[in-house]
Parts: structure tokens; C-alpha cells; sequence
């Protein structure tokens, strides 16, 4: 059975999702079924719930492919498509989003602060305070998950970076970005770490967490699962998870997993004056 737009809105309006809202959105087509009008229709119904007056942000990353072998070697905002799935791919392309500039972690966004968000993530950390992340949550901003675990929640990185974790580099990588006027800067961007993260990476612990002190409210809209949070309560999660670790797992102080070093490595340009 197929899932319509006005299906997905009055989905979202029964978790609480209103007017004037500020959303993160992680997603996956997939897992509605089959949606009439595809990717375009659920962006539709989430414009219909926050309306002209709410915000909603999402990941635009190519998590540094484009620089890859075979790769065109350089960041275009306007070209490089995201590998974070059909939704946000189809996103970033429509009329009256912004682009955020960072090489491999861009956002895209659309609504009353889209331009506020996006317009210095580029010199500022990539999941930091100031990330268009980090200021929805500072807005008291909404993330919905359409389909998706925490595994893939980008918020958990924003919780890590506030938390300085060591393993990941604070703008220790650097790679060309066609810029809108068509010149090519260098920008910055973190190292990954070298390995994964025991404590956040899975997501296990963290939906234990949030479900526990019920930080969750849950649905399901045809036959995508859909969870509904705000931003500072799973980051809230994650910040006590990496000061005290879990099942043997030491805490984020205790780790000895460091960034990743390769030919785009630099020294941090960071001064957190």
C-alpha cells in the first residue's frame, strides 16, 4: 500500500512535530514501502508541518568521496551529489536551499534559518557548537528519524566534538571547494578517526539510553519507523556515555583512538579563544 504526503504530515503532527519548528531529518526512502511522489513527497510533508515560519536541515555529506580515487578531487556545492540517501539528495537541489561549504560534511537547509546555519560551517569546527547542527540544537531544534537508528545519528559527532573527543581532528584536513562564484578555495574539515567508536558508533547504547528515560516518541507511518527527539536530549545521552563508558568499554578520556593522518592532514588551525 502507498504512503502519501498528507499521510507522512499528519504522521509527523501525532509525535508533536508543529509550526515554526526546527528539524534535523536522517532518512531512508526504503523503508516507507512505496511513498507516492517519492523522495519529493516527504519533503513536501515536512515543509507542511513546520511551515514557512520552522527550519529543516539535512545531511548533505559525500564524506570526502569526491576526493577519493576516481573522483573529481574537489568539493562543488552545487554538483556533488550526498551518499546519506535519496531524501537528502534530492534535498539539496531544490530551489531555496542552502548549501553548507564544508568539503566532506556539508548541510543543506531550507526555512527561516537556512542561511543562518550553513553560511560559516566552513570556518568553524564540523560537528561543532557553531556547525548548522549545533546551532538548531541551540535553537532547541527537533531530529526525526524516517526509518533510521542512531546508528546513523550525526548528532552523536556534535556530542563528541563539544566533548573535544581525541579521536577526532579538529580542522586537521584541507581540500578544494568550488566556491558559488565559481573560484576554488581550500577549506577545512576534521580527521576521522582511525577506527570506530566502541561506545557510540553501533548507536546501541545510545537508543537503550534514550528509551530509558523516555527521550523517545515512536510511530510508524505506513511501514517506515519513525522516532522523534530533540537534539539536546540525545546529545545530553552521548555526553554521559563518553564521561563514563559502558560494558567494559572505557570512557572517552581512557581511549586511545586518535584521528586518521593522510596526504590532506594538517595542523589544526583551532584556537578555541
Amino acid at each position: 500500500m502507498a504512503v502519501t504526503r498528507d499521510e507522512i504530515a499528519a504522521g509527523l503532527r501525532s509525535l508533536g512535530l508543529e509550526p515554526g519548528a526546527g528539524v534535523f531529518v536522517h532518512s531512508s526512502l526504503r523503508s516507507f514501502g512505496h511513498v507516492e511522489g517519492g523522495a519529493e513527497a516527504v519533503i513536501g510533508a515536512l515543509t507542511d508541518v513546520v511551515g514557512p515560519e520552522g527550519t529543516i536541515l539535512m545531511p548533505a555529506f559525500d564524506h570526502g568521496r569526491v576526493f577519493g580515487p576516481g573522483g573529481p578531487g574537489i568539493f562543488d556545492p552545487r554538483e556533488t551529489p550526498t551518499s546519506n540517501g535519496r531524501i537528502p539528495d534530492t534535498f539539496w537541489r531544490m530551489p531555496g536551499v542552502c548549501r553548507s561549504l564544508s568539503p566532506t560534511h556539508s548541510f543543506a537547509a531550507r526555512g527561516r534559518h537556512a542561511a543562518r546555519y550553513t553560511r560559516d560551517h566552513h570556518l568553524t569546527l564540523t560537528c561543532g557548537e557553531d556547525s548548522p547542527l549545533g546551532l538548531l540544537m541551540r535553537d532547541d531544534g527537533w531530529q526525526v528519524n524516517l526509518g533510521t537508528t542512531h546508528r546513523t545519528s550525526t548528532a552523536k559527532h556534535l556530542a563528541e566534538t563539544i566533548h573535544r573527543a581525541p579521536c577526532l581532528g579538529q580542522r586537521t584536513e584541507v581540500h578544494p571547494v568550488r566556491l558559488p562564484d565559481g573560484r576554488v578555495a581550500l577549506h577545512r574539515t576534521w580527521s576521522w578517526r582511525e577506527r570506530r567508536c566502541p561506545l557510540n558508533d553501533p548507536g546501541d547504547f545510545i537508543e537503550a539510553d534514550l528509551d530509558r528515560l523516555g527521550l523517545q516518541r515512536r510511530a510508524r507511518i505506513g511501514e517506515c519507523p519513525v522516532t522523534l527527539l530533540r537534539l539536546r536530549d540525545l546529545v545530553r545521552v552521548v555526553l554521559d556515555l563518553l564521561a563514563q563508558g559502558r560494558d567494559g568499554y572505557p570512557p572517552c578520556a581512557a581511549c586511545p583512538i586518535r584521528p586518521r593522518c593522510g596526504p590532506n592532514s594538517v595542523a589544526s588551525d583551532w584556537g578555541e579563544g
